[in-house]
C-alpha cells in the first residue's frame, strides 16, 4: 500500500495512492480522524482492512494534488546512517572532506540526525544558501519509517517495528561537513531533506532487494543495490534502540551509494538550477530542484 500526505485546496490530508490517483482517508472509520500520517501509523493495524479502495472517497488524479513529504513537519527524529554502502566510505574517504575518526568503511554504524526543519516535499525547491555553503551535495538514500515504539531491539525482530519505506535526500554542506568535524551543521541546512513522495508499506516490499538511483541533470550519478549495505536494515534498528527509544513516525535513512559530487575529481556540486532525481524500485521516484539563495 503506497500512503501519501497531500495538499488539494486545503489543509494537509493522508490518502491511499492507486495508480496514479489518491483516495483520501476522511471517510475511514477510525475513532478519530485520520488527519495526519502519525494518526495512519498509530492505528494502522485496526484500520488496515477499511482502508480498501472502494472503501475510500472517490478518487483524485495525482496531477490535481500536491503532494507533500509523508512526514511533513513537525517531522520526528531523522536518524541517518553515513558511510553505509562501501565504494561510497571509499570515495568519501578520498574526497578530502571526510573529517570523521571512523576509518575508511565502519566496523560499527556511523549515526548521525538531521533537524526536523530540513524536511521538505517532493518538488520543492533545495536551498542553496551561498552565504553558508559552496559545496551542496546529493544522496540518494532508502529510509525506514518506524512504526511500533520499541528499546533494546533484537534484529530478529526489527521487522515487527517497521511501517514501510519512502526516499530521502539527505542533502549535505560538504565544506561545513569538513570544517566542523562532525555531521551535524553540514546535514542540518534548512529544507535539506526531500522526502517523499510516499511511504510503501512494509508487507508490500523487500527492502534488501531495491535498486536506488539518482540522476543530475538526467545525468546517472548513483546506482546500487541495497543488499550492498554494509549494515542491514535489522542491524541499524538494533543498534540505534539499544539505548534510544524509537517512536512511531521515526525515520532512519540508510546511507547513499557511491556517485555522490564529492566523490568525483574534481568535485561536482550541485548549483543553481539544477535537478535532482531519485528513484527506488518498489517505491517510486523523488524529484527536486536546486535554486541559489
Amino acid at each position: 500500500m503506497r500512503l501519501a500526505t497531500y495538499r488539494c485546496g486545503g489543509s494537509p490530508q493522508v490518502g491511499v495512492v492507486v495508480g496514479g490517483t489518491v483516495r483520501a482517508l476522511d471517510q475511514v472509520d477510525a475513532g478519530r480522524p485520520l488527519a495526519t500520517m502519525l494518526d495512519v501509523i498509530d492505528r494502522f493495524d485496526d484500520v488496515r482492512d477499511r482502508l480498501a479502495p472502494g472503501a475510500l472517497a472517490a478518487p483524485r488524479p495525482l496531477s490535481d494534488v500536491e503532494l507533500l513529504a509523508p512526514l511533513p513537519r513537525p517531522a520526528r527524529n531523522i536518524l541517518c546512517v553515513g558511510k553505509n554502502y562501501r565504494e561510497h566510505a571509499e570515495e568519501f574517504d578520498r574526497s578530502g572532506f571526510n573529517a570523521s575518526p571512523t576509518g575508511t568503511v565502519p566496523t560499527a554504524p556511523v549515526v548521525f540526525t538531521k533537524p526536523p526543519e530540513t524536511v521538505t516535499a517532493p518538488g520543492a525547491t533545495i536551498p542553496l544558501p551561498r552565504d553558508v555553503t559552496e559545496c551542496l551535495d546529493y544522496e540518494a538514500e532508502l529510509a525506514v519509517v518506524i512504526g511500533t515504539a520499541g528499546r533494546g531491539i533484537r534484529r530478529g525482530e526489527a521487522h515487527r517495528h517497521i511501517f514501510g519505506y519512502t526516499i530521502v535526500n539527505d542533502i549535505t554542506a560538504r565544506d561545513l561537513q569538513a570544517r566542523h568535524g562532525q555531521w551535524f551543521l553540514g546535514k542540518a541546512l534548512d529544507s535539506s531533506c526531500p522526502m517523499g513522495p510516499w511511504i510503501v508499506t512494509a508487507d508490500d516490499i523487500d527492502p534488501a532487494a531495491l535498486s536506488v538511483r539518482c540522476w543530475v541533470n538526467g545525468e546517472l550519478r548513483q546506482e546500487a543495490e541495497t543488499s550492498d549495505l554494509v549494515f542491514d536494515i535489522p542491524t541499524l534498528i538494533e543498534t540505534i534502540s539499544a539505548g534510544t527509544t524509537l517512536l512511531p513516525g521515526d525515520v532512519i535513512a540508510t546511507g547513499t551509494p557511491a556517485g555522490v559530487g564529492a566523490g568525483f575529481t574534481p568535485a561536482r556540486f550541485l548549483a543553481d538550477g539544477d535537478s535532482v532525481r531519485i528513484d527506488i524500485s518498489g517505491i517510486g521516484t523523488l524529484a527536486n530542484t536546486v535554486v541559489a539563495q
